[in-house]
C-alpha cells in the first residue's frame, strides 16, 4: 500500500528555517530526554535546572564551561569544514590524537624559549600533525575514490594506537624515563603553558580565542573568496566542477588537511591549555572528536554558529561532571548528545524536503 504522505525536495528554502531548525532540534531533544528521565523516575524540570545551574547560572561555572567547550569547538569547526564539500570526515578523533602528539613535541622541544614562541611552535606542529593525518584521506579518496568514511573512521583506531606506543610501549621522545610503574609523558615547562585570558571575573582559555579566530578566518574563506565558491560548486555538482576547469582532486586534498588542521589545532589546545602533557588515556575518553559531529550538526555547518554550539555542549559537559553522583543518571549527558544529532539530522532533512500528501490521479481504462 503506498503511503500518503512523501518527501518533495525544496526549490527555495525559508530564511527561519536556518535559526528555526537549531531550536526546533534542541527542543526536541529536550523533550526526548524528558521523556527518558521520566521513564527512569526522574523529574525533568528538576535534572535540567540543575544543569542550567551548574553549567552557565555563575561565573565560575561558566569559566569551567568555556575549557570544556574550546576542543569542541575546533573539532566542530573541522567537520563543518569538511562536511560543506560533501566530504564525511569521522577523523577528528584522530586527527586531534596527532595535534596533541606534535603539539607535546613542540613544547619539549622549544623549552628554553620565550612562552610566544613555544606558543606558536605547539600551534604550528598541531596543525601540520592533524591536517597530515587527514591529508591521507583526502588524498585516497582524490587519487583512488575511496570512501573517506570508513578510511578517517580507521585513522582514528591508528592514531590511538600510535598514541599508546608512544607513552606505554615504547621509549620514545614523548614519554618520560623517570616514570615508574604507570609510564606518562614529559610534562612541559611552565614556559609552554597557554595564556589564561581573563575578562572581568570570567576566564577564557586561550585556545577558546583561537578557536573564535579560525570560526572567523573559516566564515571568511567560505563566504568571501573564490577558494570557498569553488568549493560549494563542487558540493552541489561535481561534475559542473569540472565542466568548468575546477580542480576537484586538489580542493579534496585541500579541504581535508584544512580540516585535519583544525583538529590538530584542538590537540595543541588540549595539550597547551589545559593537560600540558601527552596525556594518551584521557584524550581518548574525552571523545572530542566525536562530539565535534553534533557541534556541525546543531550549527548546519555554519562556523561562528559552532562556537555558540560548542559553549552550550561544554556547558552540558561541564554540568554532567559536576553533578554526577548515585542521585544523577551518569549517562544522562551522551543520551542528550545523541537525541541533540539525531533530532539536528531529522531537522536538516526537513530544510531541504518538504513534506506533501499523495495525490492520486485515476488511470483511464484502454478502450
Amino acid at each position: 500500500m503506498q503511503s500518503p504522505l512523501r518527501l518533495e525536495r525544496r526549490l527555495t528554502q525559508p530564511k527561519w528555517l536556518n535559526w528555526g531548525v537549531p531550536l526546533l532540534s534542541l527542543l526536541g531533544a529536550l523533550i526526548l530526554g524528558a521523556v527518558v528521565l521520566m521513564a527512569t523516575g526522574k523529574n525533568p524540570i528538576s535534572v535540567y535546572m540543575r544543569i542550567l545551574e551548574r553549567g552557565f547560572a555563575s561565573t565560575d561555572a561558566f569559566s569551567r564551561t568555556l575549557i570544556s567547550a574550546t576542543p569542541y569547538a575546533f573539532t566542530g569547526l573541522a567537520a563543518s569544514v569538511a562536511f560543506r564539500m560533501g566530504l564525511i570526515n569521522i577523523g577528528g578523533e584522530g586527527q586531534l590524537y596527532l595535534g596533541t602528539i606534535g603539539a607535546a613535541f613542540a613544547g619539549i622541544a622549544f623549552a628554553d624559549q620565550p612562552t610566544p614562541i613555544i606558543i606558536t611552535a605547539m600551534i604550528i606542529c598541531g596543525m601540520l600533525f592533524g591536517g597530515f593525518w587527514a591529508a591521507i584521506v583526502g588524498v585516497l579518496k582524490a587519487k583512488f575514490s575511496t570512501n573517506e568514511i570508513i578510511t578517517s573512521l580507521m585513522l582514528n583506531y591508528i592514531a590511538a594506537i600510535l598514541l599508546d606506543y608512544l607513552i606505554f610501549n615504547s621509549t620514545s621522545y614523548w614519554r618520560d624515563p623517570k616514570s615508574f610503574g604507570f609510564p606518562t609523558g614529559k610534562r612541559l615547562v611552565e614556559a609552554a603553558y597557554w595564556y589564561d585570558m581573563s575578562f572581568g571575573p570570567i576566564k577564557v582559555p586561550f585556545g577558546f580565542l583561537v578557536a573564535m579566530i579560525a570560526a572567523g578566518i573559516v566564515w571568511f574563506l567560505y563566504n568571501r573568496t573564490r577558494f570557498g565558491y569553488e568549493v560549494s560548486v563542487i558540493a552541489s555538482s561535481p561534475s559542473a566542477a569540472r565542466y568548468a576547469g575546477i580542480r576537484t582532486r586538489w580542493k579534496i586534498i585541500t579541504v581535508m588537511s584544512l580540516s585535519g588542521a583544525l583538529a590538530g589545532l584542538g590537540g595543541a589546545s588540549d595539550v597547551g591549555d589545559f593537560r600540558h602533557v601527552l596525556d594518551a588515556k584521557g584524550v581518548q575518553i574525552a571523545g572530542y572528536g566525536y562530539t565535534g559531529i553534533v557541534v556541525a550538526a546543531l550549527a548546519r555547518l555554519n562556523p561562528i554558529s559552532a562556537i555558540f554550539v560548542a559553549v552550550f555542549l561544554g556547558g552540558l559537559s561541564n554540568a554532567g561532571y559536576a553533578l554526577q553522583g548515585p542521585d544523577f543518571p551518569s549517562g544522562l549527558v551522551g543520551t542528550l548528545q545523541g537525541l541533540i544529532l539525531f533530532t539536528a539530522v531529522a531537522g536538516e532533512i526537513l530544510t531541504r524536503y518538504r513534506i506533501k500528501r499523495q495525490t492520486h490521479v485515476a488511470e483511464g481504462v484502454p478502450s
